[in-house]
């Protein structure tokens, strides 16, 4: 008994499918994306892979300038733990950054909302911005100059208002408040943008709604614009964390890490080891640990900020 075969047929999407993959042109637009992204691939693996890779494999070993890398183990890791100037480093380091983000957050927040309330003016955001676009040693040598005990404006003034000076850094007590308005000043623009960015985001329906429930614009900022903006805030947090944690440009033009080591923050006390002691698998070691602990210190944030927005909602 003879059977007859029933003719196959192809669906239009099984069609336009082996069409694509018979397409000698769609191989060829492969071919050009990978020729593309070639050079930039190859850039990061030259400048970021293999640096953190080579770093982690120094900060294992005894690597001093005229001799090649010994392997040492955990040595460099014993001597990190029992290191009286590293936690004093990294104690001020904390202070810095403490000191940094909250003032930061605060001032860039405040920025921002009088930008977006009062002005939509791009000449005016260029302005603010123009801080975050100054070379860090530029920064630093302005307000060196402006803070200088003697002909410092800000000491002239502070003369002229008080009849007293501040050594801004020169003291140990001012020191560190000093080097973070300096920071805080330089990334300002940068984070009220970012907020103000944010901001545009909101409807103002959200705000005409508070209005008719009576919500004064105290209560419209603390119940409506501040949880709104916990996306972005919590961005503009965790670049402000690791930007602070990073300084180095700041202290080393301004006070090279005194008076008394009292502005030795971990980034001066790493390039010390590196460049004057010529220490690099120390180094290494503590290069690694503030990598290790920005990880941590990051995805602690996120975690904190997920967890927050699963309550709100």
């Amino acid at each position: 008994m003879a059977t007859s075969a029933t003719p196959r047929r192809n669906t239009p999407g099984r069609a336009s499918g082996m069409a694509a993959r018979r397409n000698p042109s769609h191989r060829n637009d492969w071919k050009l994306a990978l020729v593309l992204i070639a050079p930039a691939v190859l850039g990061f693996t030259v400048f970021a892979v293999y640096p953190t890779i080579r770093g982690i494999y120094l900060s294992f070993t005894d690597f001093q300038v005229l001799s090649p890398p010994v392997w040492s183990g955990l040595d460099n890791l014993q001597t990190l733990i029992g290191d009286k100037v590293f936690w004093q480093s990294l104690g001020i380091t904390f202070y810095f950054v403490a000191l940094s983000v909250v003032f930061g957050i605060l001032v860039s927040l405040v920025t921002a909302v009088i930008l977006h309330r009062l002005t939509g003016s791009a000449f005016i955001r260029g302005l603010v911005i123009l801080p975050f676009l100054i070379s860090g040693v530029v920064a630093a040598l302005v307000w060196q100059w402006m803070m200088d005990p003697q002909l410092g404006i800000i000491n002239i003034a502070l003369d002229a208002l008080t009849g007293e000076r501040i050594k801004f850094l020169s003291s140990p007590e001012w020191v560190i408040p000093s080097v973070a308005a300096i920071s805080v000043w330089k990334s300002m623009g940068y984070n009220a943008i970012l907020i103000v960015a944010g901001l545009s985001t909101i409807p103002n329906e959200v705000y005409e709604a508070g209005r008719l429930d009576g919500a004064s614009e105290i209560q419209m900022f603390r119940r409506l614009t501040i949880p709104l903006l916990r996306p972005i805030l919590a961005m503009v947090i965790v670049l402000t964390v690791i930007s602070a944690f990073q300084v180095f440009d700041i202290v080393a033009v301004t006070t090279k890490g005194g008076p008394a080591n009292s502005s030795n923050v971990l980034q001066m006390y790493i390039y010390d080891k590196a460049f004057n002691q010529f220490d690099f698998g120390y180094a290494a070691t503590m290069s690694l640990s503030l990598f290790v602990m920005l990880i941590a210190i990051t995805f602690l944030q996120m975690r904190l900020l997920r967890a927050d927005e699963s309550d709100t909602n």
